[in-house]
């Protein structure tokens, strides 16, 4: 064999070899908070994964999550995180809290979740923790303290991490802030219970981004939107998104990040969003 096709093969092995790898996992996964309904949408868009709202699995009939089951393995989209746990008529704080509801509503939902293959439910429902008018707010955060301590071992037995959401004013009168998030989480003292950070909220209650900083050991998950309008982020100069992204650099921060936004044409936003969230990270 001539020496110059010997080094041709080579080469074309080198090639072949090279093509065969599969490419490297990215190190923060990106998806979209959304129904079981938009599940296949999101594949179709190369979301990595779809975070679901753990009130419509809790909600649905027996028959109905077993179909949800299957459709989801049929799908094969993950499902690590889920949202929106508790429904608004499922009190934690005030008059009309009620224990036994609250373990029973909360047993069933972490078991359907689990089964699905969450590993975080965030903690947002603004609604069940609102705190009425009136009621002292001093015992409303000691009910909300008392219910992460109930609820963080039947999560921590199930595989499940509980992950407060601070929320803007608009939505909730108690835990606002991701410092107020990390008050709440040392005051449980469990590691079923921990943060995550919404840069929406955090953008419309004005907390500075270096908070991100300090939640680092508790940290467990992100929500992203443009402030602007709850939209899909798509332009990194749309909004000053660096500030809050270089503390998750600093941090190295390093799970999952859920777009939570409405969008009109998801196809070709949402690739445009997992670009953006690449980018920003590896700035």
């Amino acid at each position: 064999m001539p020496p110059s096709m010997g080094r041709t093969i080579v080469v074309v092995i080198a090639m072949l070899t090279a093509t065969a790898r599969p490419s490297p996992q990215p190190r923060v996964q990106v998806g979209y908070c959304a129904p079981l309904k938009d599940v296949l949408a999101a594949k179709r868009a190369g979301i990595d994964y779809i975070e679901l709202s753990t009130t419509e699995i809790a909600s649905l009939s027996d028959a109905d999550f077993e179909n949800a089951v299957a459709a989801l393995a049929d799908a094969r989209l993950p499902t690590p995180v889920t949202n929106l746990f508790l429904p608004a008529a499922l009190k934690v704080t005030g008059p009309d809290a009620d224990a036994a509801q609250q373990m029973a509503y909360v047993a069933k939902a972490f078991d359907r979740v689990a089964r699905i293959g969450v590993r975080v439910v965030v903690f947002g429902s603004g609604g069940a923790r609102r705190v009425p008018d009136g009621y002292s707010p001093d015992q409303a955060l000691h009910q909300l303290v008392d219910f992460g301590r109930r609820i963080a071992p039947l999560a921590r037995a199930r595989g499940l991490t509980v992950a407060i959401e601070p929320l803007r004013r608009e939505e909730t009168n108690i835990v606002n802030s991701a410092a107020a998030g990390l008050q709440l989480v040392d005051a449980i003292g469990d590691p079923g219970f921990q943060l995550m950070i919404d840069f929406f909220h955090l953008a419309r209650e004005r907390e500075d981004p270096a908070i991100v900083l300090r939640a680092a050991p508790h940290l467990r998950h992100i929500h992203l939107a443009n402030p602007e309008g709850r939209v899909f982020p798509l332009a990194y100069d749309e909004y000053s998104y660096e500030p809050f992204f270089a503390s998750l650099r600093k941090i190295g921060y390093d799970q999952r990040i859920s777009i939570e936004a409405s969008t009109k044409d998801l196809q070709t936003d949402g690739p445009r969003a997992i670009a953006l969230v690449r980018r920003a990270l590896e700035r």
